[in-house]
């Protein structure tokens, strides 16, 4: 990795983009580092102190820490991954979306993202009236969680937190497409990355203090991260992993000349979403109870909300089934997306290729799809037990739920795979420039 970062550096292009990317994490720092006005932080941050295994502490921890300091980029990249989850199901609902993404090309993928970007304001403006209720809900039970003005927390205060919240969703969303345009690598993909990792040293901090002041033993933290090195070993070898299926392309004549008759290969990658089935599904797992908490409702709460919450937090049984579930519906439907057997099939036949032992057209297609169903299944569940074991375990161990190892499978399934990318698109650039190596 190190190497092709040198390597990368040396071409003055790639350099400008490595550079540009980190322009715009930096910038996304900044802004995770200005709060929101009216609102009291100090307060804020003690009373997130308490929801660290939440739902809500899921959510901090997604945005790098600026949920619990109500800064403007708070809501961070969860409006625009939720609205992407939510244009992509309608594509699938909706003939006319499906028309205009899949038939009118180039065209039509800009008009899905113009949706998909309004529909990111129209959930920035939810979820940000949304923290604004649960600001004001906190306030009115004796926590001054906004600073009042002028007599009361008015209209013009609401207005101004809620409309912050929302532009600062919508500019992170804007970082994202200009990483993904002129930087290195998923802008989205990215973002995320950099908020999980801004993580790390305070995590590292408090496994620290932890052995020191006794809270934890020292062969607890061991434990932690040899299991830690053992999951980047096992997401490395996975997303590194592929399946071949032998291709055959039959001799044909063209003018003088003849074509075809080599034997290749068609890769199929073991995880073939990355690792985006992860990010949706904590997304819409966490959705239902981050609601009814930003409305003021905790698990200390007393009725039905509490007991919802209650059985809703992200250290539970419950929620880890519910989140592996997501995972392998999320992996499924994107290796529906990304992968389609019919075309690859006919893209076969009209070039004359066809895999040995299987008929061109429908009987390929088919063995194409079973295979699909194969890999996908394994990597479905690669990624639920990576993402949910961590879950599991601290579900039956008190000091591992105290040390936070309940987010830690998502941390490092989403850290190795962004950064897993990022590298083969580095080593993909540098190929295109140097294609030299190809006719010597």
């Amino acid at each position: 990795m190190l190497q092709t970062i040198r390597n990368a550096w040396k071409i003055e292009e790639l350099r400008k983009k490595i550079l540009f990317t980190l322009f715009i994490l930096l910038l996304y720092r900044i802004g995770n580092s200005i709060p929101v006005p009216y609102v009291n932080t100090e307060l804020l941050g003690q009373y997130f102190d308490q929801l660290g295994n939440t739902v809500l502490g899921l959510f901090d921890m997604m945005s790098g820490g600026a949920f619990s300091s109500a800064t403007i980029f708070a809501l961070s990249i969860q409006p625009y991954i939720n609205a992407s989850i939510i244009i992509q199901l309608l594509c699938i609902a909706i003939p006319a979306l499906e028309r205009m993404a899949k038939e009118e090309g180039e065209e039509g993928k800009k008009k899905i993202n113009k949706i998909t970007r309004y529909t990111t304001v129209g959930i920035a403006l939810l979820q940000g009236f949304a923290y604004f209720w649960l600001l004001r809900s906190q306030s009115a039970a004796g926590f001054e969680m906004i600073r009042l003005v002028a007599g009361g927390a008015g209209v013009m205060q609401a207005i101004v937190i809620v409309m912050t919240f929302t532009a600062g969703a919508v500019l992170v969303m804007w970082m994202g497409e200009q990483i993904t345009e002129f930087g290195i690598g998923n802008g989205i993909s990215m973002i995320l990355f950099a908020s999980i990792v801004s993580r790390f040293p305070e995590g590292v901090y408090t496994m620290i203090t932890g052995v020191i002041k006794g809270a934890f033993a020292w062969w607890f933290v061991a434990i932690m991260l040899i299991g830690a090195l053992a999951m980047v070993v096992l997401i490395v070898i996975v997303s590194n992993s592929e399946r071949r299926i032998p291709v055959q392309y039959s001799k044909r004549v063209v003018g003088r000349k003849m074509y075809g008759g080599q034997s290749t290969h068609l890769p199929m990658k073991l995880n073939m979403s990355g690792v985006l089935p992860v990010i949706f599904a904590g997304s819409i797992a966490s959705l239902p109870a981050t609601v009814m908490m930003m409305f003021g409702k905790t698990s200390d709460s007393e009725g039905l909300a509490g007991e919802f919450l209650t059985l809703f937090n992200s250290t539970t049984l419950l929620y880890a089934l519910i989140y592996f579930l997501l995972i392998v519906f999320f992996s499924y439907f994107y290796s529906t997306i990304q992968f389609n057997p019919i075309e690859v099939s006919n893209n076969l036949k009209r070039n004359g290729g066809f895999i040995p032992g299987y008929r061109p057209g429908k009987p390929t297609s088919e063995f194409i799809q079973k295979v699909l169903n194969k890999i996908t299944l394994f990597g479905a569940f690669y990624l639920s037990v990576v993402a949910v074991l961590p879950i599991v375990i601290s579900a039956f161990s008190e000091t591992a739920a105290n040390s936070g190892l309940s987010l830690g499978g998502t941390s490092i399934i989403i850290v190795v795979g962004v950064a897993l990318e990022t590298i083969k698109q580095l080593e993909n650039q540098m190929l295109m420039r140097h294609y030299k190596g190809f006719l010597e």
